[in-house]
């Protein structure tokens, strides 16, 4: 499996990275175990998850994904063969990014892991009440002490990144190495348009998020009544139209050349994007990660990009 590195820091992750968000909410425990061995089985080694996985579940606190994580860790005996990534900003009784918070979140976040370090802390969210000099000096005490081994950005805008970046330079402060954006084949724009220059100028990593637009990517919706037959239907409702179509039956027309499937393609796409180091993805069985995996030996022509690319422009 060949590893990309994680903007300058020493990290590197192989091209598909394993979102936890499901971990405690539609992945219980006992799926969670299976779901994390097959993924590093299969040679992958980059987990994603957050202190505020999944709040959102009636009966949840926050934490509970990183709990499982934390549990697995501890029974598989494989910590040396991954790389941890959580979150800090946005768990209700742990917000924002003050210095405060963040020695606070983040022992939290360790305990949960049972692990003595973090190798990708990120600002979950931008926090515009705390001065982006305090925020970074935390995360050097923490890198300081052992406990972080590099940091990162979610959902910040080109501005805040950019100032973030360049505060780090001129005060010597620990840089955001990775930026982890909502990007797939039909949300585009707002990534392309100011990010993706600066994160390529900055040499920063993405790990890009929402890699199949929720499952709308895999061809699962197609029509009203396909809506209607899952959860998360109504979620990708706004992709159902004639650019959505378009794109979905582009999808089809390159996964029939390559004897892929659409989510394989629409994740190989992402694989292949200039500044992209590996798109989080989720699911819910092996079988479903399984056919996610693929993506990644899955080697894309110029023409099925460039089609790829009409359709979704």
């Amino acid at each position: 499996m060949i590893r990309r590195r994680l903007g300058r820091s020493v990290l590197e992750t192989a091209p598909i990275a394993l979102g936890g968000n499901v971990f405690g909410w539609t992945a219980d425990e006992t799926v969670s175990f299976a779901l994390l061995d097959a993924f590093v089985d299969a040679g992958f080694n980059l987990v994603d998850t957050a202190d505020g996985y999944s709040a959102w579940v009636a009966g949840n606190q926050g934490g509970e994904s990183e709990t499982i994580i934390g549990k697995w860790l501890a029974r598989s005996g494989k910590r040396d063969q991954v790389l941890i990534a959580t979150k800090v900003a946005k768990l209700a009784r742990r917000p924002g990014l003050s210095a405060a918070n963040i020695a606070l979140a983040v022992e939290d976040s360790l305990r949960r892991l049972q692990v003595d370090a973090i190798d990708l802390y990120q600002s979950h969210q931008d926090d515009p009440e705390t001065p982006i000099a305090e925020t970074l000096g935390a995360y050097a005490r923490l890198i300081e002490q052992g406990k972080v081994r590099a940091i990162g950005a979610s959902n910040f805008s080109a501005a805040r990144l950019a100032e973030s970046l360049a505060i780090a330079e001129k005060y010597n402060l620990p840089r955001y190495e990775s930026l982890q954006p909502e990007y797939n084949l039909v949300a585009r724009a707002g990534y392309e348009a100011e990010l993706e220059p600066l994160i390529r100028r900055e040499d920063v990593g993405v790990i890009s998020y929402y890699g199949l637009a929720s499952g709308f990517l895999t061809g699962k919706y197609r029509s009203e009544a396909d809506l209607s037959r899952s959860v998360r239907g109504q979620g990708v409702r706004k992709y159902l139209d004639a650019r959505g179509l378009r794109i979905l039956a582009a999808l089809d027309d390159v996964a029939l050349r390559r004897s892929a499937t659409p989510a394989q393609v629409a994740l190989a796409w992402l694989i292949a994007r200039p500044g992209i180091t590996a798109p989080i993805a989720s699911a819910t069985s092996v079988g479903q990660l399984e056919e996610i995996l693929g993506a990644a030996r899955l080697q894309l022509g110029a023409e099925d990009i460039a089609a790829l690319n009409a359709a979704s422009g």
